[in-house]
Protein backbone atom coordinates (compact mmCIF):
# COMPACT_ATOMS: atom_id res chain seq x y z
CA UNK A 1 0.00 0.00 0.00
CA UNK A 2 1.34 3.42 -1.01
CA UNK A 3 1.87 5.87 1.87
CA UNK A 4 1.25 9.19 0.14
CA UNK A 5 -0.72 10.94 2.86
CA UNK A 6 1.78 11.42 5.68
CA UNK A 7 1.08 14.79 7.32
CA UNK A 8 -1.80 15.58 4.98
CA UNK A 9 -5.25 16.38 6.38
CA UNK A 10 -8.44 15.77 4.42
CA UNK A 11 -12.17 15.70 5.14
CA UNK A 12 -14.69 13.02 4.17
CA UNK A 13 -18.35 14.00 4.48
CA UNK A 14 -21.03 11.41 5.09
CA UNK A 15 -18.23 9.14 6.29
CA UNK A 16 -20.45 6.36 7.63
CA UNK A 17 -21.83 5.63 4.16
CA UNK A 18 -20.93 2.69 1.95
CA UNK A 19 -18.49 4.36 -0.46
CA UNK A 20 -17.29 6.93 2.06
CA UNK A 21 -16.32 4.24 4.58
CA UNK A 22 -14.03 2.69 2.00
CA UNK A 23 -12.55 6.09 1.14
CA UNK A 24 -11.80 6.64 4.84
CA UNK A 25 -10.24 3.16 5.07
CA UNK A 26 -7.97 3.79 2.08
CA UNK A 27 -6.96 7.25 3.26
CA UNK A 28 -5.98 5.95 6.68
CA UNK A 29 -4.00 3.09 5.15
CA UNK A 30 -2.13 5.64 3.03
CA UNK A 31 -1.19 7.75 6.05
CA UNK A 32 -3.70 10.61 5.80
CA UNK A 33 -5.29 12.30 8.80
CA UNK A 34 -9.04 12.17 8.17
CA UNK A 35 -11.66 14.54 9.55
CA UNK A 36 -14.88 12.60 9.00
CA UNK A 37 -18.38 14.03 9.28
CA UNK A 38 -21.39 12.02 10.43
CA UNK A 39 -24.81 13.15 11.51
CA UNK A 40 -24.37 11.76 15.03
CA UNK A 41 -20.88 10.83 16.28
CA UNK A 42 -22.48 9.12 19.30
CA UNK A 43 -24.44 6.66 17.13
CA UNK A 44 -22.27 3.56 17.44
CA UNK A 45 -24.10 1.77 14.63
CA UNK A 46 -22.85 4.50 12.30
CA UNK A 47 -19.35 4.99 13.69
CA UNK A 48 -17.99 1.78 15.27
CA UNK A 49 -16.87 0.38 11.91
CA UNK A 50 -14.94 3.58 11.22
CA UNK A 51 -13.29 3.68 14.63
CA UNK A 52 -12.19 0.05 14.14
CA UNK A 53 -10.22 0.83 10.96
CA UNK A 54 -6.43 0.56 10.95
CA UNK A 55 -5.00 3.97 11.82
CA UNK A 56 -8.30 5.34 13.15
CA UNK A 57 -7.09 5.69 16.72
CA UNK A 58 -4.21 7.93 15.63
CA UNK A 59 -5.55 9.78 12.61
CA UNK A 60 -9.37 9.74 12.46
CA UNK A 61 -11.48 12.53 13.93
CA UNK A 62 -15.29 12.47 13.89
CA UNK A 63 -17.33 15.66 13.50
CA UNK A 64 -21.07 16.20 13.72
CA UNK A 65 -22.51 17.76 10.55
CA UNK A 66 -25.69 17.62 8.51
CA UNK A 67 -26.48 18.85 5.01
CA UNK A 68 -29.74 20.18 6.42
CA UNK A 69 -27.87 22.49 8.84
CA UNK A 70 -26.15 25.34 7.03
CA UNK A 71 -22.58 25.95 8.14
CA UNK A 72 -22.30 22.70 10.12
CA UNK A 73 -19.42 21.41 7.97
CA UNK A 74 -17.15 24.42 8.44
CA UNK A 75 -15.38 23.18 11.58
CA UNK A 76 -14.63 19.82 9.92
CA UNK A 77 -13.35 21.33 6.67
CA UNK A 78 -11.17 23.94 8.40
CA UNK A 79 -7.49 23.13 7.89
CA UNK A 80 -8.07 20.47 5.23
CA UNK A 81 -6.33 20.49 1.86
CA UNK A 82 -9.13 18.49 0.21
CA UNK A 83 -12.73 17.43 0.82
CA UNK A 84 -14.29 14.16 -0.36
CA UNK A 85 -17.94 15.17 -0.44
CA UNK A 86 -20.03 12.00 -0.38
CA UNK A 87 -22.78 13.09 2.01
CA UNK A 88 -26.20 13.01 0.41
CA UNK A 89 -29.61 13.11 2.10
CA UNK A 90 -31.81 10.26 0.90
CA UNK A 91 -35.52 10.57 1.62
CA UNK A 92 -37.24 8.82 -1.25
CA UNK A 93 -41.03 9.11 -1.37
CA UNK A 94 -41.40 9.70 -5.11
CA UNK A 95 -43.46 7.46 -7.39
CA UNK A 96 -40.28 6.48 -9.26
CA UNK A 97 -37.46 6.47 -6.65
CA UNK A 98 -34.76 5.52 -9.18
CA UNK A 99 -35.52 8.46 -11.47
CA UNK A 100 -35.77 10.86 -8.53
CA UNK A 101 -32.39 9.67 -7.20
CA UNK A 102 -30.77 10.21 -10.60
CA UNK A 103 -32.29 13.69 -10.83
CA UNK A 104 -31.11 14.63 -7.33
CA UNK A 105 -27.55 13.58 -8.16
CA UNK A 106 -27.61 15.50 -11.44
CA UNK A 107 -28.84 18.68 -9.75
CA UNK A 108 -26.30 18.31 -6.94
CA UNK A 109 -23.41 17.98 -9.38
CA UNK A 110 -24.62 20.99 -11.34
CA UNK A 111 -24.72 23.04 -8.14
CA UNK A 112 -21.22 21.83 -7.21
CA UNK A 113 -19.76 22.97 -10.53
CA UNK A 114 -21.39 26.36 -10.10
CA UNK A 115 -20.06 26.71 -6.55
CA UNK A 116 -16.56 25.67 -7.61
CA UNK A 117 -16.54 28.22 -10.42
CA UNK A 118 -17.80 31.03 -8.20
CA UNK A 119 -15.27 30.26 -5.46
CA UNK A 120 -12.26 29.35 -7.64
CA UNK A 121 -12.07 25.78 -6.33
CA UNK A 122 -10.54 22.74 -8.02
CA UNK A 123 -13.35 20.21 -8.42
CA UNK A 124 -13.14 16.62 -9.62
CA UNK A 125 -16.34 14.57 -9.92
CA UNK A 126 -16.62 10.79 -9.77
CA UNK A 127 -19.63 9.20 -11.45
CA UNK A 128 -19.81 5.47 -10.64
CA UNK A 129 -22.34 2.98 -11.90
CA UNK A 130 -24.17 0.64 -9.52
CA UNK A 131 -21.67 0.01 -6.72
CA UNK A 132 -21.26 -3.42 -5.14
CA UNK A 133 -18.52 -5.12 -3.14
CA UNK A 134 -17.84 -5.84 0.53
CA UNK A 135 -19.59 -3.68 3.10
CA UNK A 136 -17.80 -2.11 6.05
CA UNK A 137 -20.92 -0.68 7.67
CA UNK A 138 -23.27 -2.99 9.65
CA UNK A 139 -26.30 -2.33 7.43
CA UNK A 140 -27.29 -2.99 3.83
CA UNK A 141 -27.27 0.05 1.55
CA UNK A 142 -29.42 0.42 -1.57
CA UNK A 143 -26.92 -0.73 -4.20
CA UNK A 144 -25.81 -3.82 -2.26
CA UNK A 145 -29.46 -4.61 -1.62
CA UNK A 146 -29.69 -5.19 -5.38
CA UNK A 147 -27.36 -8.19 -4.88
CA UNK A 148 -29.51 -9.40 -1.98
CA UNK A 149 -32.50 -9.23 -4.31
CA UNK A 150 -30.68 -11.39 -6.86
CA UNK A 151 -30.13 -13.97 -4.14
CA UNK A 152 -33.87 -13.91 -3.50
CA UNK A 153 -34.64 -14.28 -7.21
CA UNK A 154 -35.67 -10.66 -7.66
CA UNK A 155 -34.47 -8.22 -10.31
CA UNK A 156 -34.61 -4.77 -8.74
CA UNK A 157 -34.66 -2.83 -12.02
CA UNK A 158 -36.33 -5.53 -14.17
CA UNK A 159 -33.40 -5.41 -16.59
CA UNK A 160 -31.49 -8.01 -18.55
CA UNK A 161 -28.26 -6.00 -18.63
CA UNK A 162 -26.37 -4.48 -15.70
CA UNK A 163 -23.17 -2.55 -14.99
CA UNK A 164 -21.73 -3.24 -11.56
CA UNK A 165 -18.58 -1.56 -10.26
CA UNK A 166 -16.60 -2.52 -7.16
CA UNK A 167 -16.69 -0.14 -4.19
CA UNK A 168 -12.94 -0.61 -3.68
CA UNK A 169 -12.27 0.63 -7.21
CA UNK A 170 -14.56 3.61 -6.65
CA UNK A 171 -12.81 4.52 -3.40
CA UNK A 172 -9.38 4.16 -4.99
CA UNK A 173 -10.42 6.43 -7.86
CA UNK A 174 -11.38 9.14 -5.36
CA UNK A 175 -8.03 8.93 -3.60
CA UNK A 176 -6.03 8.72 -6.83
CA UNK A 177 -7.79 11.85 -8.10
CA UNK A 178 -6.42 13.74 -5.09
CA UNK A 179 -2.92 12.35 -5.56
CA UNK A 180 -2.79 12.99 -9.31
CA UNK A 181 -2.06 16.66 -10.00
CA UNK A 182 -3.37 16.42 -13.56
CA UNK A 183 -6.76 15.06 -12.48
CA UNK A 184 -9.63 17.29 -13.55
CA UNK A 185 -13.25 17.24 -14.67
CA UNK A 186 -15.61 14.26 -14.60
CA UNK A 187 -14.64 10.59 -14.33
CA UNK A 188 -16.98 7.76 -15.29
CA UNK A 189 -16.39 4.62 -13.24
CA UNK A 190 -18.29 1.76 -14.84
CA UNK A 191 -17.65 -1.89 -15.55
CA UNK A 192 -18.47 -4.06 -18.61
CA UNK A 193 -22.05 -5.20 -19.16
CA UNK A 194 -23.17 -8.34 -17.35
CA UNK A 195 -26.52 -10.08 -17.79
CA UNK A 196 -28.98 -11.14 -15.11
CA UNK A 197 -28.32 -14.77 -15.99
CA UNK A 198 -24.56 -14.32 -15.64
CA UNK A 199 -24.99 -12.72 -12.21
CA UNK A 200 -27.22 -15.57 -11.04
CA UNK A 201 -24.79 -18.18 -12.35
CA UNK A 202 -21.83 -16.54 -10.59
CA UNK A 203 -23.73 -16.40 -7.31
CA UNK A 204 -24.80 -20.04 -7.64
CA UNK A 205 -21.23 -21.13 -8.37
CA UNK A 206 -19.78 -19.47 -5.29
CA UNK A 207 -22.71 -19.93 -2.92
CA UNK A 208 -24.72 -23.08 -3.73
CA UNK A 209 -25.93 -23.09 -0.10
CA UNK A 210 -27.96 -19.91 -0.71
CA UNK A 211 -30.41 -21.69 -3.04
CA UNK A 212 -30.48 -18.71 -5.41
CA UNK A 213 -33.74 -18.53 -7.32
CA UNK A 214 -34.12 -17.92 -11.03
CA UNK A 215 -36.69 -15.30 -11.95
CA UNK A 216 -37.23 -13.83 -15.39
CA UNK A 217 -40.77 -12.61 -14.93
CA UNK A 218 -41.21 -8.95 -15.82
CA UNK A 219 -37.64 -8.48 -17.06
CA UNK A 220 -37.25 -6.06 -19.93
CA UNK A 221 -35.42 -8.37 -22.34
CA UNK A 222 -35.04 -5.52 -24.84
CA UNK A 223 -33.40 -3.07 -22.43
CA UNK A 224 -30.78 -0.92 -24.13
CA UNK A 225 -27.02 -1.27 -23.73
CA UNK A 226 -24.47 1.50 -24.14
CA UNK A 227 -20.74 1.96 -24.38
CA UNK A 228 -18.77 3.76 -21.69
CA UNK A 229 -15.25 5.14 -22.06
CA UNK A 230 -13.37 4.44 -18.82
CA UNK A 231 -9.88 5.16 -20.10
CA UNK A 232 -9.84 8.46 -18.22
CA UNK A 233 -10.31 6.83 -14.82
CA UNK A 234 -7.85 4.08 -15.74
CA UNK A 235 -5.28 6.81 -16.37
CA UNK A 236 -5.38 7.47 -12.61
CA UNK A 237 -4.06 3.96 -12.03
CA UNK A 238 -7.40 2.27 -11.38
CA UNK A 239 -7.92 -1.26 -12.67
CA UNK A 240 -11.37 -2.77 -12.42
CA UNK A 241 -12.04 -5.73 -10.16
CA UNK A 242 -13.58 -8.72 -12.02
CA UNK A 243 -17.33 -9.03 -11.54
CA UNK A 244 -16.88 -12.55 -10.17
CA UNK A 245 -14.64 -11.24 -7.37
CA UNK A 246 -16.95 -8.32 -6.59
CA UNK A 247 -20.05 -10.50 -6.30
CA UNK A 248 -18.24 -13.14 -4.25
CA UNK A 249 -16.80 -10.58 -1.82
CA UNK A 250 -20.15 -8.82 -1.52
CA UNK A 251 -21.91 -11.96 -0.38
CA UNK A 252 -19.01 -13.06 1.85
CA UNK A 253 -19.15 -9.74 3.72
CA UNK A 254 -22.94 -9.94 4.01
CA UNK A 255 -22.72 -13.45 5.42
CA UNK A 256 -19.96 -12.42 7.81
CA UNK A 257 -22.17 -9.65 9.16
CA UNK A 258 -25.22 -11.97 9.22
CA UNK A 259 -27.07 -9.76 6.74
CA UNK A 260 -28.09 -12.67 4.47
Amino acid sequence: MEMNGGGRVVCVTGASGYIASWIVKLLLLRGYTVKATVRDPKDQKKTDHLLALDGARERLQLFKASLLEEGSFEHAIDGCEAVFHTASPVKITATDPQQWYILSKTLAESAAWGFAKDNNLDLVVMNPGLVIGPVLQPTINFSVDVVVDFIKGKNTFNRKYHRLVDVRDVALAHVKALETLSAKGRYIIDAPIVTTEEIENILREFFPDLCISHENGGIDMNSMTYKVDVEKVKSLGVEFTPIETSLRDTVLSLKEKHLV
